[in-house]
């Protein structure tokens, strides 16, 4: 029974894991929609979630705090995009798809995407054209 055991660890080290983190939060500001495994997008989401919020406050420190995480473009989109994007919202940033398990090996996939997106938006309404 796991009790108070909290974190996945992926079958990594410490800095692999945060590595790991660093990258898909980056790819995810990029792109703002990835395709993952389950219980990475699980554990990016609170990762990414409590980096918008603080991108949210454009103050120089938090500039240079995200400076040291991540490289000048996304930091940069963070700062002029997403952070005023969210501003009114608490919190919810992102949601998680979850999608059909992959062919080789039956890992459970998801798509983690950010809420009010231009391309979740597009993407939406290419469904409802679909539809129609």
């Amino acid at each position: 029974m796991k009790k108070r055991v909290k974190g996945r660890k992926f079958g990594r080290k410490r800095d692999q894991r945060r590595a790991l983190m660093r990258h898909l939060a980056e790819a995810l500001v990029e792109r703002e929609r990835i395709s993952t495994t389950e219980a990475r997008a699980k554990e990016l989401r609170p990762y990414i979630e409590r980096i918008i919020t603080k991108s949210r406050s454009q103050s120089i420190a938090t500039i240079r705090q995200l400076r040291r995480t991540f490289g000048t473009k996304a930091t940069k989109k963070l700062v002029e995009d997403l952070g005023p994007r969210y501003k009114g919202r608490p919190g919810g940033y992102t949601r998680i798809i979850k999608r059909t398990p992959r062919k080789g090996d039956a890992a459970k996939r998801a798509i983690i995407e950010f809420v009010e997106s231009k391309k979740t938006q597009e993407h939406e309404n290419i469904k409802t054209r679909a539809k129609v």
